[in-house]
């Protein structure tokens, strides 16, 4: 029997699980609810009901994932999930504003050179590294194991030519430990070493600085703040100047991520096995370890670790792509906006007690006042939310609104996947694909845009934000237009 969604409001709706537990807590409108297929509802059904979960929500960008949906938020006060976080541990967007005017960059030439300029920093593809790009860092491997460690620390940012003061702008500049340390992170990371569990350990350090494949991305944008007073404070405090360049990044913890996540999939795996412990939905990706327990320390650790690699890895795109438009534009300065991720777990406090919140496809949305955000520049404002929609529809800079409590203060990460990736390049024309892109005056550095990652393969963007804006999640501050985009067309990362 299909199962039935709950209309509670314009844009938000309930989906029943069994007995007495508390809904599942939908956003979306009608048009977006009509998006989410059975197989994306059940796998929400089946996290809500795994052990120690106490709140799921799902957001109008939700589709069917590994074991969770992408696009949900699970809450647990004694249990972690390697699925609801995913394989790509910490895929994040980033924003770089630049104080270049939109006029700088009308000419196709001066577009074309800036994209030739960033690959050459800045390598593309599931595979790919440092020693792809000609005009990239060279990572030293002692560099790339304290990056793993610290995160974006002083040392670590000095020593890849990363402006210190970005890791101000970020979420969370480092991680720690399962007990608040650095040092269980320099212990967990010897022994993957000395088990030789990296394949390629200097190859996969040397992917700090790339983007990787499949939907993650480079994003040449224009800035149009909303005209409203709300918008252009928010604005002044995150950095954004209107009719200005910036730069918009989505990717990850590449092949570092993907090796730790794959690690505790299968210990976790070969654990419920031995004890033959029952899988939630029969899921094998629903794999979980009680707080407490050596299996959620490791896996808490392990977490950690590719969230470092992934902040810096991000921290030293910026300053890639900040060094390519120098170089081709000279005299151009650059400011960190934000660095928020979407796939990760994170202790915080949910109705008075601490929780592990994960967010797999979703991001962090504290609002004005929020108590975690006291002593910083966004308390009276909130923090920017750095949404990427697709090039023609443009990208939204958002602030969260007191309403965000609904969703555990949090939003969709993005537009979401309308069509998959088999069916968007056995359904969509090339042809009409890159004429689209001609026809917007958006340059890529693709002979042939990829199919799969088309603006049709995507939900409506403006009915996601409608969504958000309506449930009383969030507020749009700024739209970005893309006028090139850096893409590579290998399969997806997260």
């Amino acid at each position: 029997m299909p199962h039935a969604l709950i209309p509670t409001d314009t844009a938000t709706a309930m989906l029943p699980t069994a007995g007495k537990t508390k809904p599942i807590t939908v956003i979306g409108t009608e048009a977006i609810r009509q998006t989410f297929d059975e197989m994306c509802l059940q796998q929400a059904i089946n996290s809500r009901l795994a052990p120690g979960v106490t709140d799921l929500v799902l957001n109008p960008d939700a589709h069917c994932g590994y074991g969770a949906p992408v696009g949900c938020v699970l809450v647990s006060p004694t249990h972690v999930y390697p699925g609801p976080v995913g394989v790509d541990i910490k895929c994040s967007m980033s924003l770089l504003q630049l104080d270049l005017p939109a006029d700088a960059i009308i000419d196709k030439p001066v577009r074309r050179a800036l994209i030739n300029a960033i690959c050459e920093r800045t390598p593309t593809g599931a595979g790919r590294g440092q020693r792809h790009a000609k005009k990239a860092r060279r990572i030293d491997t002692e560099v790339g194991q304290l990056a793993l460690i610290e995160g974006a620390s002083p040392e670590v940012c000095t020593a890849l030519g990363i402006p210190p003061e970005w890791a101000d702008r970020c979420e969370d500049a480092h991680h720690v430990g399962h007990d608040d340390t650095r040092d269980a992170l320099a212990a967990r990371l010897q022994r993957h070493l000395d088990a030789a569990e990296f394949r390629k350990f200097d190859d996969k350090v040397n992917q700090l600085g790339s983007y990787g494949g499949g939907n993650h991305f480079g994003e040449c944008e224009v800035v149009q703040v909303a005209e409203n007073d709300r918008a252009r404070r928010a604005a002044e405090v995150f950095g954004l100047q209107d009719g200005k360049v910036a730069f918009l990044s989505h990717c990850g913890s590449r092949g570092i991520g993907h090796a730790l996540a794959s690690h505790q999939f299968r210990a976790l795996q070969h654990k419920f096995a031995t004890w033959d412990i029952p899988l939630p939905g029969q899921d094998r990706e629903l794999v979980y370890a009680p707080l407490g327990t050596p299996e959620a320390d490791a896996y808490l650790d392990d977490m950690a670790l590719g969230a470092n690699f992934a902040t810096v890895n991000h921290l030293l795109i910026n300053a890639l792509v900040l060094e390519a438009f120098q170089e081709v534009l000279p005299g151009v300065t650059g400011q960190l906006v934000y660095f928020i991720s979407h796939n990760i777990a994170r202790r915080e406090i949910v109705e008075n007690r601490p929780a592990w919140v994960h967010r797999k496809g979703a991001t962090r949305a504290f609002p004005a006042g929020h108590h975690a955000l006291a002593g910083t520049v966004y308390a009276e404002t909130g923090h920017p939310i750095l949404l990427p929609g697709n090039p023609q529809a443009g990208s939204a800079v958002m602030v969260a609104d007191e309403g965000a409590k609904l969703s555990c203060y949090s939003v969709n990460h993005g537009a979401g996947r309308m069509l998959g990736r088999k069916r968007a390049i056995r359904e969509l024309d090339q042809r009409a694909i890159d004429q689209s892109f001609d026809a917007a005056d958006i340059l890529t550095n693709c002979r042939s845009y990829p199919k799969d990652e088309a603006p049709a393969a995507y939900k409506d963007f403006d009915e996601v934000l409608k969504s958000v804006k309506t449930a009383g999640l969030a507020t749009e501050v700024a739209r970005l237009k893309a006028r090139f985009v850096i893409k590579d067309g290998d399969s997806a990362d997260d």
